[in-house]
């Protein structure tokens, strides 16, 4: 039977093994998130103190993103999965087993939510990787964009599950199931036939390989465009998971089944906008497309901070979700394309570092903002800056260009002279 256009790369036998992998590992991380956020909120009730396990989850991404793109670059790829899932269960039955006998506190929850970053981190890195790996070049265009769908309709199942379990029967069941799921990625990996081997023998360090990825990323034009795009989606969006509990608890006054449902909400969005990034886009996503669609998501964070209707909240968040995975789906898939495969994994590092380091960094500035004036003042700053810095990335490309086209019809009638 032939494959729908938008499931092309399902063809490919060790792709639909990695497929149901990263979806399983994806709701459980979604649920962990979820699971953690609310019972943060419920034991400080304080966005600073939340922003702050946000930056303690994603805080290892700045110093160890880079040398794990030099790791994958280096070992078995489906080694490290199976090994960062292994350590992700292990966190969140901790806490299951420390919420289940009452003693937990919020230091607790710090530490464990950086020993999971950690191992998140690793994962990321490698997964974004080893999609190569598993489809032909042709459809790794589709295969980016089904992963994609894959992370975000976790979105979907991760946090309305855990609201439901959150509510029915608390938080600690939400972290037992997150931790099984995990230790089912491990049985899925397990089966997967490719070992996503390194390309060649290194003689040089890790830190020789960390100089190598960043000095390339850096002096190809393309790559310095896209990277540019990526920083401004991930550091304004993206951060789901501080915007909606604010969002639901501190304006529209939701517990935790509607904030399980705001969240849903977005992953909804962005499963469209990954099928219709996986079906639309055959080759690498043009520049375009990823400035368009990342102005439009800061655009929607400005609308954001005018609304106090919980329907139309899940409409902007929605188009939030849509918009905002064609940008980062689309930033991906670019980066992938325009990487060697030698350098793919350090390429792909430097898409975690700033996709996720920009975390850490936003979180407590988000939770300082929404704590000292007012969450729709997050919102506003969050999304007239995002713009603001788009349109100056965009300006500076032009000028690039026009100094290029310049310096090449200089040297077209210097030539023609001779």
């Amino acid at each position: 039977m032939r494959l729908p256009e938008a499931f092309r790369s399902l063809r490919y036998r060790d792709f639909r093994v990695f497929f149901v992998a990263q979806t399983i590992s994806q709701i459980a991380t979604w649920m962990h998130s979820v699971a953690q956020t609310w019972l943060i909120l419920s034991l400080t009730n304080s966005p600073l103190l939340l922003g702050l396990i946000t930056m303690l989850h994603w805080g290892p991404i700045l110093l160890l993103a880079l040398p794990s793109g030099a790791i994958a670059d280096r070992v078995a790829k489906r080694r490290l999965l199976i090994a960062t899932q292994a350590a992700q269960a292990c966190t969140a039955l901790t806490v299951a087993a420390l919420v289940a006998t009452g003693v937990v506190a919020y230091w607790h929850v710090g530490v464990l939510a950086l020993c999971a970053g950690l191992a998140n981190t690793l994962f990321n890195v490698v997964r974004q990787s080893f999609v190569n790996e598993t489809v032909g070049r042709d459809d790794v265009v589709n295969a980016v964009a089904l992963s994609s769908a894959a992370f975000n309709g976790a979105r979907i199942v991760g946090p309305a599950a855990a609201g439901l379990v959150i509510a029915s029967f608390g938080v600690a069941p939400a972290f037992v199931l997150s931790g099984s799921g995990h230790l089912l990625v491990l049985a899925t990996l397990a089966t997967v036939g490719v070992e996503g081997r390194p390309r060649r023998e290194r003689a040089t360090t890790i830190r020789q390989d960390i100089a190598e990825g960043v000095a390339y990323a850096l002096h190809t034009p393309e790559i310095r465009a896209v990277l540019g795009v990526l920083f401004v989606i991930s550091f304004c969006v993206f951060n789901f998971s501080i915007w909606v509990p604010l969002l639901a608890r501190n304006v529209l006054g939701q517990g935790a089944q509607g904030f399980g449902f705001l969240l849903a909400v977005v992953g909804v969005g962005a499963v469209c906008g990954a099928f219709t990034l996986g079906t639309l886009v055959s080759r690498r996503p043009p520049l375009a497309l990823l400035d368009a669609s990342a102005a439009a998501s800061c655009s929607v964070l400005l609308a954001l901070c005018l609304i106090e209707s919980v329907w139309l909240a899940a409409v902007a968040l929605f188009l939030l979700g849509y918009t905002g995975v064609i940008a980062s789906a689309g930033c991906q898939t670019s980066l992938q394309l325009r990487s060697s495969d030698e350098l793919r994994g350090r390429v792909m590092s430097l898409f975690t570092l700033i996709h996720g380091g920009s975390f850490p960094i936003a979180a407590p500035l988000i939770g300082a903002v929404a704590e000292r004036s007012s969450v729709s003042t997050a919102f506003f700053v969050w999304g007239a800056g995002g713009l603001a810095v788009l349109a100056l990335l965009m300006g500076e490309r032009r000028r690039l260009d026009r100094r290029r086209s310049t310096l090449a019809s200089a040297i077209d009638m210097k030539a023609s002279t001779k």
